[in-house]
């Protein structure tokens, strides 16, 4: 065996979706290093080798990749193009959007209700579909969903982002469970406000925010001791955890009062 072939043999290999985000960018610098190989999705080319080139220089070995991830034929050769090099040992799907009501009592454009569930909650179940099955061969792997405290209970600022993000919990925290005896991980992430422009479009207040960096450590933390849970700020998490078990009249009471229903909001971001 070549020295080469025995490298890349003990490289962990990560894949993370969404890359050119600010979580993603954050958790693609945390986890580059000598012995990593880092494949790094995202949309916005120019940002991704920016951020490819970043982690070359921290020591990662890093491939790159636009494809669409809603396209299920792209999706499907994409990733087992993968798998036929090497499964990916982490995969973070981290990809993902929002959307918001444009008026006071408004549902929001179908058209965007669509794309968000398409890239939220279809295309991470559908990476799992292709994923687990390589993962299982190889006896070991660890998936990872991003939902969000908005998962805890419905906000009427972003009905349909909720939605998703209480959809990909739910499906993450039944997948550990089918998966955990064939040494396959699955971790939820649950963040609050993290910076970035996704979070400064957002309507409503944005208690607790922190930058990305702080989030990715304490994501890759929580990744790597292969929690079933990860969710953040505390103050936050509790609060927003008291909105799933109250009393659903008492919750959106309270939502009310707090601000997330800010309906002046609206439109305005």
């Amino acid at each position: 065996m070549s020295t080469a072939e025995h490298h890349a043999l003990h490289q962990r290999c990560v894949l993370i979706t969404g890359a050119t985000g600010a979580i993603g960018g954050a958790l693609a610098k945390a986890y580059a290093g000598k012995h990593t190989h880092l494949i790094l999705h995202g949309r916005q080319q120019a940002a991704l080798a920016t951020l490819a080139d970043a982690c070359r220089t921290l020591g990662a070995r890093v491939t790159t990749s636009s494809v669409n991830l809603t396209d299920e034929a792209a999706l499907t050769q994409w990733l087992q193009a993968l798998c036929a090099t090497h499964t990916p040992d982490i995969v973070i799907a981290n990809a993902g959007k929002n959307t918001h009501p444009e008026a006071p009592g408004q549902l929001e454009p179908w058209a965007d209700v669509q794309a968000l569930l398409d890239i939220n909650l279809k295309t991470p179940i559908a990476m799992a579909q292709h994923l687990v099955p390589a993962m299982q061969a190889r006896g070991s792997g660890q998936l990872v969903f991003i939902s969000s405290l908005a998962g805890w209970h419905g906000l009427p600022t972003t009905p349909t982002y909720s939605a998703s993000k209480a959809g990909i919990k739910a499906y993450g925290e039944g997948l550990r469970g089918l998966l955990g005896p064939s040494g396959i991980g699955v971790t939820v992430v649950m963040p609050g406000y993290v910076t970035s422009p996704m979070c400064n479009a957002m309507p409503g207040p944005k208690p607790f925010e922190w930058p990305p960096e702080r989030a990715a450590r304490v994501i890759k933390r929580g990744i790597d001791a292969n929690k079933a849970r990860i969710s953040f700020p505390f103050p936050l998490n509790f609060g927003t955890w008291w909105l799933a078990v109250l009393p659903a009249s008492i919750s959106q009471w309270l939502i009310k009062r707090l601000g997330f229903d800010h309906t002046d909001d609206l439109g305005g971001a």
